[in-house]
């Protein structure tokens, strides 16, 4: 099975997630940013596409590139500042598989917690209130802080469970 992993990134935490999902592909397969997608995308039989959620779904880059997939299976996994077995989480995932073309076979799915952009942090701060969903209050405030704690190592041993299962429901064998 010829695999490929895709990845959008802002913080870093979907590049860490793409390269450890990577690890446990057959030898070769390929991991590159949404800015770099082959020409030859078609030809892989399984593709891995991770994005950050933004706006509670895909990226921008990552949502135009679900949109133009008509490989056989892809493989959908995410990270988030939000808790990831939040409802918000769930969506987002819902939100990726949404944005694939007809006919395409979704073959999994996984997100995780990861930091969010500071920028974003102070953007948020400064345009919201305490009280709005969105604005700084403690229990967002906790929840950044434990975002800001992953991707660790335990979500990389993770996303390469999810790989591995994955090329198994599959058929293809990873133990070699």
């Amino acid at each position: 099975m010829k695999a490929i992993v895709i990845y959008s990134t802002l913080t870093g935490n979907t590049q860490k997630i793409a390269e450890a999902i990577a690890e446990v592909l057959p030898e070769g397969s390929p991991c590159v940013a949404v800015n770099d997608v082959p020409h030859d995308l078609d030809s892989y039989d399984l593709v891995f596409a991770g994005y950050w959620v933004d706006k509670g779904g895909p990226d921008k880059k990552s949502r135009e590139l679900l949109g133009r997939l008509h490989n056989r299976h892809v493989a959908l996994f995410a990270t988030l500042g939000a808790y990831p077995d939040s409802e918000h989480a769930l969506k987002s995932l819902d939100k990726g598989a949404e944005a694939l073309p007809e006919g395409v076979c979704e073959a999994g799915r996984f997100i995780c917690q990861g930091k969010v952009s500071p920028k974003l942090v102070e953007a948020m701060a400064k345009r919201f209130p305490k009280e709005h969903p969105h604005g700084m209050n403690p229990e967002r405030i906790k929840r950044l802080e434990t975002a800001a704690k992953h991707p660790d190592g335990q979500d990389c041993a993770n996303a390469q469970s999810f790989a591995r299962e994955v090329l198994k429901r599959l058929g293809h064998d990873c133990s070699a």
